[in-house]
């Protein structure tokens, strides 16, 4: 007779908000040190997989992020380090 073989799934427990988790509600735009902690190295909002976040806080999160970079707080991309710009006269001939 063939045996079944039994497909065993691990069950992954989702972690907890770190928002929810510390009972924080409102999240300020001008706490650039805060939001620096959402933004990848290359400038751009971290996903809510990799920061934990449940969905109404990383819209929340994403939304004040969007108004500290238009506001000048933070910035909108990144330089890496030792990477300098090529500066060109446009001076006219």
């Amino acid at each position: 007779m063939l045996k079944k073989k039994t497909i065993t799934r691990k069950v992954f427990k989702k972690r907890p908000c770190r928002l929810c988790k510390g009972k924080i509600e409102a999240v300020d735009y001008k706490d650039a040190e805060f939001l620096g902690k959402f933004i990848s190295d290359r400038g751009k909002i971290i996903p809510s997989r990799i920061s934990g976040c449940c969905q109404k806080h990383q819209r929340l999160i994403a939304n004040r992020i969007k108004r500290a970079r238009i506001a000048g707080l933070l910035p909108f991309v990144k330089v890496k380090q030792g990477a300098q710009r090529e500066r060109t006269s446009y001076s006219r001939r």
